[in-house]
């Protein structure tokens, strides 16, 4: 047998979700008036794009295709994916590219430090593809990438959207120890729909991950997300709120899960504006401090902004 390698062409050697090629296409339902955004082509826009791409880094908001990608970087603000673009896991939502990823850039840490200096970031948000492959699935470089934010630029803020650690000891110590201000680790979806939507994750054991950073240091502020038309009861999303709160959750986004390709998850429905209101008033009366519920929410969507109202609201509340 004869194997041709291609050294030549700069074409894709392989598709960036492999493992969904071969299924059927997903067809959801045509998008409402109210999931509409703007084409990013500002100034501000440009800009960020050229300090990301001149450090190497990686950016969830482009990898996973984020509808808010225009306005944010317009101000300038850009949530950092670390650990490389390719992640080891295959969530059936998710845009990210799969697959076996590279060896940690152990100058990765200097470089994301560099770029929040540059954009001068009051506060920046870090997240991370799952990095199953690592033995601590990535903790230490979370906690050296906190540390070189903090001493490039003392004054800025650090929130980070983690991965769950699954059956990785002393994972979540390390990186708790390092003292982000916000702890964010999502649950995606409801409990009933981990199989087809977050197979490789544990509900329980994303919840217990966020009720143990709080239990390690209690001035983190946790934080958690899911998103919503996934085929997913009310009752259910009722039911997540007070698993959340359970676990002293401070802070919850909901929005609207949009399907990045065929091959991916389907939209079930669109949730409409007003039961996404609906949402926020039941969430902030069951305790919590901050709560961000609308059609085109995210987790880093106006973190900025958002972390000022909790630093608010846990004074208001004498915590």
């Amino acid at each position: 047998m004869v194997t041709i390698v291609d050294t030549i062409s700069t074409a894709q050697l392989r598709p960036r979700h492999p493992e969904k090629a071969n299924r059927p296409d997903a067809v959801s339902p045509p998008k409402p008036d109210w999931i509409r955004v703007r084409a990013p082509n500002t100034r501000g826009y440009a800009d960020t794009r050229k300090i990301v791409k001149e450090n190497g880094l990686v950016t969830v908001c482009e990898e996973a295709g984020c509808p808010n990608i225009g306005e944010c970087w317009d101000k300038k603000h850009a949530t950092f994916m670390i650990m490389g673009d390719t992640c080891t896991r295959a969530c059936a939502f998710c845009n990210v590219k799969t697959g076996m990823p590279g060896a940690l850039d152990a100058h990765e840490p200097e470089h994301v430090a560099e770029a929040v200096s540059k954009l001068g970031l009051a506060h920046v948000v870090i997240t991370s593809v799952d990095r199953d492959d690592l033995a601590d699935g990535g903790a230490e470089h979370f906690a050296q990438v906190i540390r070189a934010i903090r001493a490039r630029c003392p004054t800025t803020t650090i929130e980070i959207l983690t991965p769950d650690f699954l059956r990785k000891d002393g994972a979540l110590e390390r990186v708790v120890a390092a003292k982000p201000d916000v702890f964010n680790h999502n649950l995606e979806t409801v409990p009933s729909r981990y199989l087809t939507v977050r197979p490789g994750a544990r509900y329980f054991h994303s919840i217990r991950l966020l009720q143990r950073v709080k239990e390690l240091d209690p001035t983190i502020f946790t934080k958690s997300g899911i998103m919503v038309g996934l085929g997913e009861e009310r009752h259910e999303v009722l039911q997540v709120m007070d698993d959340l709160r359970s676990a002293e959750v401070d802070f919850l986004t909901i929005g609207q899960y949009l399907q990045p390709t065929r091959k991916h998850h389907a939209v079930m429905r669109y949730v409409t504006p007003d039961e996404f209101a609906g949402y926020e008033r039941v969430a902030y009366t069951k305790g919590f401090l901050m709560v961000s519920a609308s059609p085109l929410t995210r987790s880093s969507h106006h973190a900025g902004e958002d972390f000022a109202k909790l630093q608010a609201a846990r004074t208001a509340r004498g915590r």
